[in-house]
């Protein structure tokens, strides 16, 4: 039923649907209230009201279904608190995004949640302490009024996949802590427990195998079997399939792309971008081995790049814009071989930029509003700051042992013209008579002066 142009309230006639599991009224124009007598149809499964006009706040009665899963009521008009619990015995996928729900978040809201989409609603107060956060895999509270520091019990998140906690007025530090979760897994979370089924395809079939017939002609048979019928319906197979996927939308490589079934399994990002986090970066962030997203642009970082990052094998889009930076690129960076989106502008960074691998790609809209940075693609020469490093992105350690070089050779130099003046003189020769005649003229004429 989505897709299509039903207006009006939810008709009650799907009261009486009382084995229905899949419902999907999608992107239609329902207004009205969600209606309290939808828990009466207790095999419900899957629900979809997302894209239509509904109001009012959501039912209790919803939440307290035994058997729901995946719960999409995103683009409406809903409004007021949010119930604090699902109470379903299976892990639910609930997305609330785009709406206009107030109040606080539920510190129990995690109890049964796989995946939580809260975007873009009107939450107020500090992001929750949550209670038993074993089961999360997605977190997506952007765009809300959340206000605060980020809490250390997120450390505690050790199935996520993808955590969006951007433009909101969150402060205080980035938690070091964050390598405690599955982003800083790496090879270890190929062996561990970690189950995907919560964000693969959710598949309902429904299967009507061959029909046959005993001889009384009254009683079915599963066709599978042997028969000794009189009367055999010739065979068929119908099969209905209804693929419901977790579909997410998680911003990366300067665009919103859509993950979902396979691509979803493999995805992690962490987005704290347009905060007013302070202070540092912790180098434990290059422990986040399963990063393939990291955004902490639009902040108040401050101090160096840390050279940590080196080790994130499988980022692809790191973006660090919009902060205090200072110091310089580390060139440790070049090891980064997956990175394709690489952007620090407007920062305070200096000194060459490095070069070598995916930095050889990287334009100057990456460095743009660091004056102090030179170097490829700036087209700034590094004369008057320091020598350019070479394209390989390796430490100039040529330069250094030519410049120790040069001074020893001075220093040899230097003692060996002395040590010939001086044996020069000593000796008694033409040319030894002729300096001590210039002294002596030189000396009868400063006493003619002084006299």
């Amino acid at each position: 039923m989505d897709n299509n142009q039903f207006s009006g309230n939810i008709g009650e006639g799907l009261k009486r649907l009382i084995s229905l599991t899949v419902l999907d009224m999608s992107k239609n124009y329902l207004t009205g209230v969600i209606p309290s007598w939808i828990e009466e149809l207790w095999s419900l499964y899957m629900l979809s009201l997302s894209n239509n006009m509904l109001e009012g706040e959501i039912p209790i009665s919803l939440f307290n279904m035994s058997f729901l899963g995946p719960l999409d009521l995103s683009a409406n008009k809903l409004s007021g608190a949010i119930p604090p619990r699902l109470n379903s015995m299976f892990k639910v996928v609930l997305n609330l995004e785009d709406n206009n729900l107030t109040g606080t978040i539920p510190d129990t809201l995690l109890e049964n949640v796989s995946v939580l989409d809260l975007r873009n609603n009107k939450f107020s107060g500090n992001i929750p302490e949550f209670i038993n956060t074993q089961n999360i895999s997605i977190l997506l509270l952007k765009g809300n009024n959340l206000t605060g520091a980020i809490p250390l019990n997120i450390c505690d998140f050790s199935r996520i996949k993808l955590l969006d906690l951007s433009n909101k007025r969150l402060n205080g530090s980035i938690p070091s802590c964050l390598s405690k979760t599955s982003f800083g897994r790496g090879k270890d979370s190929e062996t561990s427990d970690y189950d995907y089924s919560e964000t693969s395809d959710y598949d309902f079939n429904i299967r009507f195998d061959s029909i046959c017939m005993e001889s009384d002609g009254i009683t079915p048979k599963n066709s599978r079997r042997y028969y000794n019928s009189l009367l055999v319906l010739d065979p068929f197979t119908m099969e209905y399939t209804t693929a419901v996927q977790t579909k997410i939308n998680f911003s990366a490589k300067h665009r919103y792309d859509t993950y979902m079934g396979g691509n979803l399994r493999y995805m992690f990002g962490l987005d704290l971008s347009e905060n007013e986090l302070s202070g540092e970066i912790p180098e434990e962030l290059g422990d986040l081995l399963e990063l393939h997203a990291l955004n902490l642009s639009r902040n108040s970082l401050s101090g160096a790049l840390p050279e940590s990052f080196s080790r994130l094998d499988n980022m692809e889009s790191l973006d660090l814009s919009f902060n205090s930076l200072q110091v310089r690129i580390p060139s440790q960076q070049t090891e980064m071989r997956s990175l394709v989106v690489f952007n620090v502008s407007y920062n305070n960074l200096s000194g060459v930029i490095p070069q070598g691998r995916q930095f050889n790609t990287f334009d100057e809209s990456s460095y743009i509003g660091n004056p102090h940075l030179c170097g490829k693609p700036t087209g700034r020469s590094c004369s008057n700051n320091v020598s350019e490093e070479p394209e390989d992105g390796v430490e100039d350690d040529e330069d250094v042992v030519f410049m120790e070089s040069f001074r020893m050779s001075f220093v040899v130099g230097y003692v060996i013209i002395v040590l010939v003046i001086l044996a020069s003189v000593s000796c008694d020769s033409p040319w030894r008579r002729d300096w001590f005649s210039v002294v002596d003229a030189f000396n009868r004429m400063m006493k003619s002066l002084s006299s």
